[in-house]
């Protein structure tokens, strides 16, 4: 693992096992693997912690998560969901919502600042989904399934996958998985244009990082890490404003107004473009967006 002195203290995790494989890369296991790695209220809220921590980390630049055991994320606890479910009919709440404002594992409606790659090894339903459906790159091993099975328990995908979903596969697609609660194999997956790549299976007992498709992940994030972190972000930022918004024009514009003058003010714009000029690699800084 990388030794790495980090400006600002790591926030305490007990569901994320929490890793730093290579220089600017943070490794996030999902570890609840006799659960599938189905997460309670309290694993987002931490993840939400995490996850802002990551953001504001200037020595990280990307982040991949994969899941412990033979699930990525089989979706939310259902028994803790039915006794807060019990609670709130009884007038017991706390008042606090089951899953942080960026969605289910602080993923789902994460908007944030910096990529993250799913390196899916196993079942990723229902919030497992969710949390796929937005993430920046997905790999996933080819044993993996996929599916939205929440109506067979009487509850929906109401964490932000069925608006992704529908623009990314399409609406029939989305329509058969969330209504049929249909699972879907990698390659299927990957026909659909839900994931980029799919990888062959690691052996049962095979430690997470020699896994095929977490060494497949930590490729993407290692062709990311060695361009212009300022770029990535902003790069980045210009896709997510024109997915969520609809107007491919008006995100150009917004990126425009809002990021131009912070690129082009910074010091890796210049070493990019001197790096060039003298015929060499660049020597990226930690980016100060």
């Amino acid at each position: 693992m990388s030794s790495q002195t980090f400006k600002r203290q790591l926030p305490p995790q007990k569901y994320g096992d929490v890793s730093f494989p290579a220089p600017h890369i943070m490794l996030v296991i999902f570890n609840r693997p006799q659960a599938l790695n189905a997460m309670t209220s309290e694993a987002q809220y931490e993840l939400e912690s995490l996850f802002s921590w990551y953001d504001s980390e200037p020595s990280l630049r990307c982040a991949i998560v994969t899941g412990a055991g033979r699930a990525f994320c089989a979706g939310m606890d259902l028994k803790q969901w039915h006794r807060a479910t019990t609670c709130r009919a009884n007038g017991e709440h706390d008042g606090q919502q089951m899953m942080p404002r960026s969605g289910f594992g602080a993923l789902s409606r994460r908007h944030g600042k910096k990529p993250v790659i799913a390196a899916v090894n196993g079942l990723a339903f229902g919030g497992g989904m969710e949390i796929v459906s937005n993430l920046d790159l997905v790999v996933a091993a080819k044993s993996a399934r996929f599916a939205l099975p929440e109506a067979r328990r009487g509850v929906v995908a109401m964490a932000g996958s069925l608006p992704r979903l529908a623009r990314t596969i399409g609406r029939p697609r989305a329509t058969e998985l969330a209504l049929t609660g249909k699972v879907i194999t990698a390659a299927e997956a990957r026909e659909w244009g839900l994931i980029n790549a799919v990888t062959e299976d690691g052996a049962a007992d095979c430690a997470v990082l020699k896994r095929p498709v977490v060494k497949a992940a930590l490729g993407y994030a290692m062709d990311i890490i060695n361009n212009s972190p300022d770029s990535v972000i902003i790069s980045r930022a210009g896709i997510v404003a024109g997915y969520e918004n609809g107007s491919a024009e008006n995100a150009s514009r917004l990126l425009s107004e809002n990021m131009d003058s912070a690129l082009k003010e910074g010091e890796n714009f210049r070493e990019g473009l001197k790096a060039f000029a003298e015929k060499r690699e660049p020597r990226w800084v930690d980016s100060k967006l």
